[in-house]
Formats: C-alpha cells, structure tokens, sequence
C-alpha cells in the first residue's frame, strides 16, 4: 500500500509539474508578442530629468517650469500621434519608423515656454530638458532605438 502511494505522489507532481510548464510558456510566448507595459509618471519623470540635466540647467529651471516643459512635450508629441491609446496588451504592429527631431522639439518647446510661463535664460536648457525627457522615455522602454543618419 505505500509504494502505490509514492508511485501516486510522484505521478500526480510529475502531472502539476507539466501543467505549470505548459501554462507559463503559454504566457511567456504570449508577452513575448505584445507591447510591453510602459507607465509614464510625471512626478517620476521630472525627477529623472532634473537629475539628468546639467548643474547649470537645473539652477535656471524649477520643478514647476520643468514640469510645464515636460507636459508641452506630451502635447507635442500627441499632437503628432505619438500617444496611442490602448497599448495595454495591444500586439506590437509598428510598421513604419517613427522619427522624433530634436530640433523641432526644442523650438517648440522654447514657444511653448513663453505661452506656459517659463522663463528660459539661455535656450540650451530646452535641449537639455528634451534630451533628459527623451532618456527618461527610453529608460521606461517607451522609444527604440535612435535612427541612422540618412
């Protein structure tokens, strides 16, 4: 009687032990085909910029200003479609490169300063802010890699 119990007890765990990995490589395959999970935090993301930006830039800009140049850049970046909607487990279907120009970006950023408030005292801060911002979104796995120079 117990040796038919232990041939039953390692029976029944080889069986869980299959079923566990038949259901996380299910799950591993299925993750490995959509778009990864990435939360933008505001609060998190002016405090890494802060902390990206050079000493001088982060003398010239408060929190508060550096927050009002994050959110232009988000509405810079919707206005371009550049904030989907309903990427929560959406297959990745990107077919055509999205390219972001720093350059565009930093002379939006410096007119949308003025409209928000922000005194900008020397127009190097932008790009500092639009460059810290850009690593804080590849650092949460939100953008590929750069382009090659054409």
């Amino acid at each position: 009687m117990p040796a038919i119990t232990i041939v039953f007890a390692i029976v029944s765990a080889l069986v869980v032990f299959a079923m566990a990995g038949a259901v996380v490589g299910r799950e591993a395959h299925r993750l490995d085909a959509v778009a990864p999970r990435v939360i933008y935090d505001i609060d998190q993301a002016v405090e890494f910029v802060a902390d990206a930006m050079p000493a001088n830039t982060q003398a010239r800009l408060t929190l508060a200003e550096l927050r009002e140049l994050l959110l232009a850049h988000l509405a810079w970046m919707d206005e371009r479609k550049l904030l989907p909607l309903d990427v929560t487990d959406r297959v990745q279907d990107i077919s055509t490169p999205v390219v972001v120009d720093e350059d565009t970006l930093a002379a939006h950023l410096l007119a949308q300063a003025a409209k928000r408030g922000v005194q900008i005292l020397d127009d190097v801060d932008v790009v500092h802010v639009a460059d810290a911002h850009l690593a804080y979104f590849a650092a949460i796995g939100a953008v590929g890699p750069k382009a090659d120079t054409i």
